[in-house]
């Protein structure tokens, strides 16, 4: 991907030599070994990130989901990743049941969509997913994955969650080593999946209590520690009951590295301590790589000694996001790791302004983005704006938006709870809690021993642009051994083409990066070098990843009691009104009585009337003659045929040369009828005397006309049943609906209706102009409520954004 190669050199030449320049002592060799391995690594597994935009948090039976797609290179985040086909999916939590696919057409790594939740989607908790096939050739925890709830009007009882909770202890640097002071990291965890405030002690292997801790944020916090060589340590924490459990804790190493991070002491560089204890040893010498999403940013070298190390290292050329800290042996070996997070605040400033602060019920709200950068320069992005009601919705405390995701959640393994939290300025704490956070859930997107490996494997999965057509072609069942040439009618609304393939040895093919919307008919027809026709095609169907869950269904949404009964309740007479209105529509048209005589449409190939005689090819007849000959031999009265397969004669009674040989309408000489596949033949006309003096001459003798199915473009391929050929349907690019939003300046007969949708609005395709701005209106409910706005924006250098705003309808 020749593009990345060189958004990656403006990106990261500057901050490179910056974070350089401070180490006297860097080892070339070793610094440029690593960024080459890096770089190959990146080159052969570039990453993707997909993110959805939803117009609410939770829904109802009888709903429509709707979403807007991003997808971004995973290095610097630029829009436009190579894959042109997102997959978004929505698994049933309970039991992992894919209830709905979706295949999403990007432009610029934008697309949108929606869901439509039947009534005959059991309600719960589900999960909506967004992957690309690159991304297939990862864990899924590279998928972009929300949890959402779909309620039951009539059955809102929440499930009851498990009290057990999980609690486990992170040493800083990966390690406890005996006689060094470090800091150890905790989380606690409730059988719903949050975190769980939590307190307890530790205690040594003569139950003597060394250690205390509680809890700081969401069940996570910090101590210091210096375990003993040869001691044994058990955690114990109090529950809320008074209970006390027993959790394991990390077991001491004799020997080892550990390192200790300080990035929230000083904003323009961080501090890292490192610490050895090898036997025999007086020194040892290290290597600290920080890269960023996989791009390298330094390389520090230096020597540990009884005293440790201490390094302090520049943040200002870092990019926002987390920066991946790797420590080095003698051995060029990685033995501790360590997660902090840069924020430079570089993020989009997206600002939502509301011609009023208060409106009337169905009065039309006129609202106005402005973007700029974190400079104040505005910005041209693609933007997506839904507008909810806010007596019916609650919008989740701290939820995740582009902002979080990006340059949180989509780095860290397992799920993140409250993201926004930790780009709230208002927030006093959230720098360490953010800190809590990296020492607990740290990840990386590869292992070391994968990217310093002397040769990489190849990716199983490719990029898809568009959609994928693969199958296997098989002789009675058996494998073949050799190639097969294809032939494919490939027609829907849009698209009429034909197009040649080939199989490989074994029998595989594959058409690659078709774009076409809603669905596709497939012919598909094969023969082998010696001419036999007589084989099995299977199409692969598109298999979605399988879901994994580890945790108990629960709520994954923080509802309020009163704001739930309002959206049901109004979700209910919304659907009850759209009943109503169908109900309406099919009693008028029972009443209707139409009366006519249909009308035969003219087959364009036939310029005479009727024929002296028909026959209607069969797949048995097909199958029981070489020619077309041999099937009208025998069939027709009059009509005499001398010969068999190619060698064969054909007269009508009184005539002493052959007939005209007519093929869909245009004369053809004899061999080519004869060569003709009997497969393909729809029916056969005979004219006699008087019925062929539409052809003049010519058709003295008589006129055989021939119809093939090829040529009646109205024949219905899927009754067709040929041995050598295979017709089907495929799947394309789901069709977008556009949001239906009532508008309220005309009156209308449905106006009549009330209106208390819970969503007003959805903009998914929004963009901002040269000066960052877009305008947008829409009209109010009749609902007196409060309305949350809420707007995401990805600029095309990579930059996300995230603004919210509310105003009232009295």
């Amino acid at each position: 991907m020749p593009w990345i190669n060189n958004a990656l050199k403006k990106f990261l030449a500057p901050s490179l030599l910056l974070l350089l320049a401070g180490f006297q002592s860097v080892n070339d060799d070793f610094t440029q070994h690593i960024a080459a391995k890096l770089l190959d690594y990146r080159r052969v597994f570039p990453q993707e990130k997909a993110y959805l935009h939803l117009d609410k948090p939770y829904y109802t039976t009888g709903d429509t989901l709707w979403f807007k797609s991003y997808l971004v290179e995973g290095s610097l985040h630029l829009a436009d990743s190579a894959s042109n086909l997102l997959y978004v999916d929505l698994i049933e939590q309970r039991t992992g049941k894919n209830v709905a696919l979706r295949r999403v057409q990007l432009s610029g790594g934008i697309g949108h969509g929606e869901i439509v939740l039947a009534d005959s989607i059991v309600k719960g908790a589900y999960t909506i997913r967004a992957y690309t096939n690159w991304m297939r050739n990862f864990s899924e925890d590279y998928f972009f994955q929300k949890d959402i709830y779909l309620f039951d009007p009539e059955n809102i009882a929440e499930p009851a969650a498990s009290a057990v909770i999980d609690l486990k202890f992170f040493p800083e640097g990966g390690q406890l080593i005996a006689g060094i002071n470090t800091r150890v990291a905790f989380k606690a965890v409730a059988g719903n999946g949050l975190g769980e405030d939590v307190n307890g002690f530790i205690l040594n292997q003569n139950k003597d209590t060394v250690a205390f801790y509680k809890s700081d944020h969401l069940g996570m916090g910090r101590f210091q520690f210096e375990p003993k060589s040869g001691d044994v340590y058990d955690a114990f924490a109090k529950g809320k009951d008074g209970q006390i459990s027993r959790f394991d804790f990390p077991k001491v190493m004799e020997s080892g590295y550990t390192m200790i991070v300080d990035n929230l002491s000083n904003p323009l560089k961080m501090r890292v301590i490192v610490y050895c204890k090898m036997p025999g040893k007086q020194e040892s010498g290290i290597h600290i790589v920080g890269h960023s999403r996989g791009i390298v940013a330094f390389v520090a070298k230096g020597k540990v000694t009884a005293k440790g190390l201490m390094l302090n290292l520049p943040t200002t050329g870092l990019p926002d996001g987390i920066t991946h800290l790797t420590l080095f042996d003698e051995q060029s070996k990685p033995v501790s790791e360590r997660l902090v997070f840069i924020n430079h605040n570089r993020s989009l400033n997206i600002k939502i302004v509301s011609a009023k602060t208060t409106y009337k019920p169905r009065e039309k709200a006129e609202i106005e983005i402005a973007v700029s950068d974190s400079a104040g320069n505005p910005v041209e992005a693609d933007v997506s704006v839904a507008v909810t009601d806010g007596g019916q919705i609650l919008q989740q405390p701290n939820d995740e938006n582009i902002v979080s995701y990006l340059l949180l959640s989509s780095d860290l393994r397992g799920f993140v709870e409250q993201p926004a939290y930790y780009f709230d300025p208002a927030k006093s704490e959230r720098k360490i809690h953010l800190d809590y956070l990296m020492t607990t859930q740290g990840w990386t997107r590869f292992k070391w021993e994968d990217v310093l490996a002397d040769s990489l494997a190849a990716p199983q999965r490719f990029i898809e642009q568009g959609v994928t057509l693969e199958g296997e072609v098989k002789r009675n069942n058996k494998k073949l051994n050799e190639k097969v040439m294809l032939s494919m009618y490939l027609s829907n609304d849009s698209l009429n083409t034909f197009m040649t393939s080939e199989t490989d040895e074994n029998g595989r093919f594959g058409i690659y990066n078709l774009v076409f919307a809603d669905s596709l008919k497939i012919r598909l027809q094969g023969m082998n070098k010696k001419g036999n026709a007589n084989l099995n095609f299977r199409l692969d169907p598109f298999a979605a990843p399988r879901a994994t869950f580890l945790k108990v269904p629960f709520y994954p949404v923080t509802v309020d009691a009163k704001q739930l009964l309002e959206y049901l309740k109004r979700a209910e007479q919304d659907q009850e009104i759209a009943r109503k209105i169908r109900q309406s529509r099919e009693r008028l048209l029972q009443e209707v009585t139409i009366k006519g005589k249909k009308e035969v449409q003219r087959d364009s190939r036939k310029i005479y009337g009727s024929a002296d005689a028909s026959i209607k090819v069969t797949t048995q007849m097909a199958s029981g003659g070489r020619s077309i000959l041999d099937i009208l031999a025998g069939r027709v009265a009059g009509v005499q045929v001398v010969g068999s397969g190619m060698n064969a004669s054909v007269y009508i009674r009184g005539n002493r040369g052959e007939p005209l040989f007519v093929l869909d309408g245009m004369p053809v000489d004899k061999d080519m009828i004869s060569n003709l596949n009997t497969f393909d033949v729809e029916s056969i006309d005979v004219l006699k005397g008087p019925s062929a003096a539409i052809f003049g001459s010519r058709g003295g003798n008589g006129v055989i006309s021939i119809l093939t199915k090829r040529g009646n473009e109205n024949y219905d391929y899927s009754q067709d049943v040929v041995p050598g050929v295979l017709v089907s349907k495929i799947a394309g690019f789901n069709v977008p609906k556009e949001f239906y939003a009532p508008t309220y300046e005309i009156s209308k007969p449905q106006n009549v209706n009330p209106d208390y949708r819970s969503t007003l609005f959805w903009a998914p395709v929004l963009k901002t102009n040269k000066q960052g701005r877009a305008r947008f209106t829409y009209f109010n409910t009749d609902a007196v409520t409060n309305i949350d706005i809420r707007a995401e924006a990805l600029s095309t250098t990579g930059i996300p954004g995230f603004g919210k705003t509310s105003y009232s309808v009295d």
